[in-house]
């Protein structure tokens, strides 16, 4: 009973509420907030549902979960065991407070786009598309990761931006200003799924799977030195910080996406060494 209490208490700081099963056996780790993502291990589990969407699961029970920029505060967490049990949880999730940032000099046909712009656009949409729809199921992400290139924050994820004194969609990804040239390094091991493309807003952009549904993106590349299909380890250079695309000056847009849902890259960076693991 003391055990259990203790569990209960560390769940409750965490922002968990369930019932606790050790038939389940899950363990989550990192933080239950928006943008944040969750890695996750739960040997005995069939399937894991999270938000009404079904996670891939490794053979040895490992699989992620991810925070959407504008999740609400209560979202739905099931383990289906190998036994056909189903163990069902909410999770409680923190709000994240997104910056405002406003930015000038972005030349005006990459604010408000031609017709003849957007079939480019549209090009650009369906090969992103294309590239997250790979189906890989090697877990490389297991390894970890680690920062593409070093450098100063230009641009935080989820942040509203406002470009030219216009409105735009919320920032999809984490800015890293850096010199024109410098080389980028994949940040973990995995398959490449899009390279090159010299597209309208992320100009040359390498897209590498990273197995289970999770795919980071890297824009406005110079160079870029892969081709689809190659297999990349962790450190690899793919290419170099450039000013292609949507840029007022040379950085790497890096970017992440865990079975369609979008995500800040920086959680990546503790995903092995969170501030948080708890167990259900």
């Amino acid at each position: 009973m003391t055990h259990y209490k203790a569990i209960c208490s560390i769940l409750c700081s965490l922002g968990v509420l369930g019932t606790i099963s050790p038939a389940a056996a899950v363990q989550l780790c990192g933080k239950t907030a928006q943008g944040e993502i969750l890695s996750g291990h739960a040997p005995n589990a069939d399937k894991v549902i999270f938000n009404q969407k079904e996670y891939a699961l490794a053979p040895d029970g490992r699989f992620m979960i991810a925070f959407g920029r504008d999740d609400t505060k209560q979202q739905s967490f099931t383990i289906i065991d190998k036994e056909g049990k189903t163990h069902s949880y909410n999770l409680e999730i923190a709000p994240t407070k997104w910056n405002i940032q406003k930015i000038n000099g972005v030349p005006q046909k990459k604010v408000t786009p031609s017709k003849n712009d957007q079939k480019e656009i549209d090009r650009e949409r369906a090969s992103v598309r294309k590239a997250l729809s790979y189906d890989i199921t090697q877990p490389y992400w297991q390894t970890g990761f680690i920062k593409p290139v070093t450098g100063r924050t230009s641009g935080e994820f989820g942040g509203q931006r406002i470009m030219n004194g216009q409105k735009k969609n919320p920032h999809q990804g984490w800015d890293i200003a850096a010199p024109q040239g410098t080389k980028i390094k994949a940040s973990a091991g995995g398959v490449v799924t899009l390279s090159g493309g010299d597209y309208f807003y992320s100009g040359n952009m390498v897209v590498i799977d990273h197995g289970q549904n999770l795919t980071t993106i890297y824009a406005h590349m110079s160079k870029v030195f892969v081709k689809p299909g190659d297999i990349v380890k962790q450190g690899d250079i793919i290419g170099e910080v450039g000013k292609t695309g949507r840029a007022t000056g040379p950085h790497l847009h890096w970017g992440a996406s865990l079975n369609g849902v979008r995500f800040n890259p920086q959680s990546l960076l503790s995903m092995n060494n969170a501030d948080f693991c708890f167990n259900l």
